[in-house]
């Protein structure tokens, strides 16, 4: 995993990573079919609009690789959506486990990002101090957008991939430049609700949004509606949620397009059932990592023949905004600290 850091304008931040591919030697061999290159072009429209900051970042990459920077946004406003011919990944398929719970008047956030395993190389998590905007750390296995992240104001954001029917897709933003955007531009829960509300959606996504007062949701979403599902409350008075790769809110049931991806029922199921039974004496960051490692619970114990695998996993105190992570199976891999974020909150 690359652990990388930005400063500066949007743009010079792209020109930074554009630098960056060029002296390594990164191609991108683009190949979109005509329903994603409309999709895209159309998405692209829509992310200047909202979040030009995040257009100028993309058209910094572009400037430096003398690439078309039109259809190189197309293709990033596909991911995460539409992008059903990477690689042999058809269609596109993420798992991922998400959660976060309140413990003794802290915020505690988990997550296990699984993916196919040629995504594993080129995982980044990225450190952005920009000019005017919020400091935060971004994981990703892309770049620019990603799929967690939680900046200085104790404000986690993290999606989980749901299948979409294509013909549901609509252009707009998809949820990896929803995480990028509502961590740039949210100090709070309630705030990235209200962000949320105005945004033009792409397709199905979970958005798990936590921060360190203990405001805990999951936003599911379709191109047409967002529901909002509440924490679940233990005998504890503590407040606990999860996400995986479904809807679990009956009213949103029906935009599902595949309810099965990679035991997305079962992981849901069992997290939430260990999420409940956390007692005000448990170490909570022991609790997170015993849940990540599947002690008790199958949340990252995939078959081999499934060609897929947690490739990092996060744990953050939203509290205090440290970090340990996991680059690999969180089984073999150590958890480490990352101390990025909080040091360049202080400055």
């Amino acid at each position: 995993m690359y652990h990388l850091r930005f400063n500066g304008s949007h743009f010079e931040a792209g020109q930074k990573r554009g630098r960056i591919f060029k002296r390594f030697g990164i191609h991108f061999p683009i190949k979109l079919d005509d329903f994603q290159k409309e999709y895209g072009i159309q998405s692209g429209k829509i992310l200047k609009q909202f979040f030009p900051e995040g257009y100028q970042e993309v058209l910094g990459v572009t400037d430096i690789l003398q690439i078309n920077h039109s259809y190189f946004l197309a293709w990033m406003m596909c991911m995460g959506c539409c992008m059903y011919n990477l690689e042999d990944n058809i269609p596109e398929v993420r798992g991922c486990t998400a959660f976060a719970f309140t413990h003794n008047q802290n915020t505690y956030y988990g997550r296990n990002n699984d993916l196919p395993p040629f995504l594993k190389k080129g995982s980044k998590a990225e450190v952005y101090k920009l000019d005017n905007t919020s400091k935060f750390l971004l994981t990703t296995s892309s770049f620019i957008n990603g799929e967690e992240g939680v900046n200085e104001y104790g404000l986690v954001v993290a999606m989980t991939f749901v299948m979409t029917n294509l013909l549901k897709i609509k252009p707009g933003f998809n949820s990896f430049f929803v995480v990028r955007y509502l961590l740039e531009k949210a100090k709070s829960t309630r705030d990235a609700i209200e962000l949320m509300n105005k945004l033009p959606i792409a397709s199905n996504m979970n958005i798990l949004l936590a921060d360190k007062t203990g405001d805990l949701v999951v936003l599911e979403c379709s191109s047409s509606r967002i529901h909002i599902r509440e924490a679940l409350i233990n005998c504890h008075g503590e407040k606990y949620i999860a996400t995986t790769n479904e809807f679990t809110s009956k009213v949103m049931k029906p935009y599902e397009y595949q309810s099965e991806t990679f035991q997305a029922q079962r992981r849901y199921e069992e997290t939430i059932n260990l999420l409940s039974k956390i007692s005000p004496l448990d170490n909570p960051i022991v609790a997170v990592q015993s849940i990540l490692q599947g002690k008790e619970c199958f949340i990252c114990q995939y078959d081999k023949k499934d060609n897929f695998q947690t490739i990092w996993s996060t744990i953050v105190h939203l509290n205090d905004l440290s970090i340990l992570r996991a680059e690999g199976d969180p089984r073999k891999a150590k958890f480490k600290n990352d101390h990025r974020l909080q040091d360049i909150s202080k400055t």
